[in-house]
């Protein structure tokens, strides 16, 4: 707890003896920061860029200006007033990896009920309830997680589709009739091949329901519901894990949301009525 108090000392110090020499729109950029302490590990550029009332290229530029490489920088900092440090362990690799990777998974997951919103959440299962047809889309890690959510959405009569070819998703993204849903996951939101599939799906006329780390993002501003789970990057090389692991308890809050609407109906009535 005292590694804590003193890591935050020192950064709060070294924010407000720069202060004075700051312009104006970088100065809000500080205050944002020094308002936010410990919880500015769970904003990303442009949510700080939002609460200054500045552009993301102010924030980074603030941050250089504060003495720091970029805004990464600075949030690994306030990431270490966020929490104790974890206990150490030199001669052990793999009891280091173990810890590093649950202490950011638990992260992730503790940051979700703060950042998932529960009337989008009820908006997303309800669109997808009326859907005659899904598509789903992700590359990368966030595939895994496309692959989970299609399944389950399968299991409950939804049809499903699912292409691993990001082209093939946007051709089944453009062919999805106006009360058709696509659900598009990407942990930063910006995924090209994820993002063109979800412009594709609102150019037809379809909903599209996003699934990402982050609430401002060009995916987001392609969707009609935006599902933000996590936002966490408190580890380098560790943030799109633990978000996978957020990006999947949302896919459960999700289903189990579905379910909440129609508990007794058989998995094969959707099918059945669609075809």
């Amino acid at each position: 707890m005292g590694h804590r108090s003193e890591s935050g000392g020192r950064l709060t110090a070294r924010i407000r003896a720069r202060l004075p020499e700051l312009r104006e729109t970088e100065a809000r950029v500080a205050r944002v920061v020094l308002d936010q302490g410990p919880a500015l590990v769970h904003l990303s550029v442009s949510d700080v860029a939002a609460l200054a009332g500045t552009a993301s290229s102010t924030v980074v530029r603030a941050c250089q200006r504060l003495g720091f490489r970029g805004f990464q920088e600075l949030k690994i900092e306030a990431a270490r007033i966020a929490a104790d440090p974890p206990p150490q362990t030199p001669d052990d690799p793999a009891a280091q990896a173990l810890t590093a990777t649950v202490r950011a998974s638990r992260e992730a997951l503790d940051g979700l009920a703060a950042t998932l919103d529960t009337t989008v959440l009820a908006a997303a299962a309800a669109a997808l309830r009326a859907a005659p047809r899904v598509v789903v889309a992700g590359a990368g890690l966030s595939a895994a997680v496309a692959l989970d959510v299609a399944y389950r959405l399968r299991a409950l009569g939804c049809p499903v589709d699912a292409p691993s070819d990001p082209l093939t998703a946007q051709l089944a993204a453009g062919q999805l009739p106006p009360d058709g849903v696509c659900l598009a996951i990407s942990h930063t939101g910006a995924t090209r091949t994820t993002v063109d599939t979800a412009r594709r799906a609102r150019t037809a006329g379809a909903a599209v329901i996003a699934l990402t780390s982050y609430a401002r993002s060009p995916l987001s501003e392609s969707s009609t519901h935006v599902l933000v789970a996590g936002g966490q990057d408190l580890v380098f090389g560790l943030e799109t894990s633990a978000s996978r692991i957020a990006h999947l308890a949302a896919v459960d809050a999700l289903t189990a949301t579905l379910m909440s609407l129609s508990p007794k109906r058989p998995a094969t009535t959707w099918t059945s009525r669609r075809t």
